[in-house]
């Protein structure tokens, strides 16, 4: 392979790869909990977008454990968001990654895995309590 086509493939690689960070960028995933009782949003860049609590996962006859409770439901949902992000950014970035001799994780590719707690036997978040 000379220069030229050496430097071709390059910019080929870094136009993929502008393309998959734009595409991610554009992109939502959503993350629930307690059937549905609250959804968090997250764009493909890892960043919050949404946040969505029902009024029924309040119970104004007990509002401290209530708000423990509504507490373990948002952190589930937003862990379930990121968990949705990892899996896409994997599926979008890992075969680029691989390309290049590295994976998710490599500079430029945040490893997103250890930002939230491990899934349970059926592929979610962790059972928490009260839901």
């Amino acid at each position: 392979m000379d220069l030229q086509q050496l430097l071709a493939a390059a910019q080929q690689m870094q136009d993929h790869l502008m393309s998959a960070q734009q595409e991610l960028a554009d992109t939502e995933v959503e993350g629930t909990s307690g059937g549905g009782l609250v959804k968090a949003r997250v764009n493909g860049q890892g960043e919050l977008t949404d946040l969505i609590i029902s009024a029924a996962a309040i119970d104004p006859a007990d509002p401290a454990d209530t708000a423990q409770t509504v507490a373990d439901l948002v952190l589930a949902a937003v862990r379930n968001a990121y968990s949705a992000v990892a899996d896409l950014q994997q599926e979008k970035m890992g075969p680029l990654a691989a390309g290049l001799g590295g994976g998710v994780g490599q500079p430029g590719l945040p490893d997103m895995s250890g930002l939230f707690g491990a899934p349970d036997d059926a592929g979610g978040p962790p059972e928490l309590p009260g839901t």
